[in-house]
């Protein structure tokens, strides 16, 4: 799936793709995660340097989660979760990369919220410029079975229903209408 977005003026994209793990090894996952999806979102745009520079923003909604599925939660990569940043990605036109799994099979819903966005760098205060963004997720049936969820473009109100938690949980940012 391709999603056209616009800054700066400028027309660019992002290509999605989520594809079944064949070999977990390849995307740096062990041997159980066989048979999940994983994410890619490519980031094209003729920016340059820092006007170039985005970030992802990944909510998920998960059975398996705290809320047991009733809410979304951020999503930030593993490495950087105790950072006070919304983005689990950041640079010049990331690839944002998910390939989620779990030990056991059980039945779960799985619902990934990933959002393109920016932070002028040209103002004092920190905030998120929502540019595009996407669904994407998996379930897993009484039997063990993963199916992957198609990709689909989300729309403005989808990050705006995002904001107050954004908002509760990096206080030190805003987050803007998109």
């Amino acid at each position: 799936m391709i999603i056209p977005f616009v800054h700066d003026g400028a027309a660019g994209s992002v290509t999605v793709a989520v594809e079944l793990v064949d070999e977990p090894e390849v995307v740096g996952k062990p041997p159980e995660a066989g048979g999940f999806p994983c994410c890619s979102a490519v980031v094209e745009h003729p920016a340059q340097g820092y006007r170039a520079m985005f970030g992802w923003v990944q909510l998920v909604r998960s059975t398996d989660s705290p809320s047991n599925g009733t809410a979304f939660e951020m999503d930030p990569f593993f490495l950087f979760e105790d950072a006070p940043s919304p983005y689990a990605f950041f640079g010049v036109r990331p690839t944002l990369f998910d390939a989620p799994s779990r030990d056991e099979r059980k039945p779960l819903a799985w619902l990934a919220h990933s959002f393109l966005a920016w932070t002028p760098f040209e103002q004092v205060e920190r905030h998120v410029v929502p540019l595009t963004g996407f669904s994407w997720g998996f379930d897993i049936d009484n039997t063990g079975q993963i199916t992957s969820r198609r990709a689909r473009a989300l729309a403005p109100g989808d990050w705006d229903t995002h904001r107050p938690h954004l908002s509760a949980c990096h206080p030190s940012w805003s987050f803007d209408q998109w």
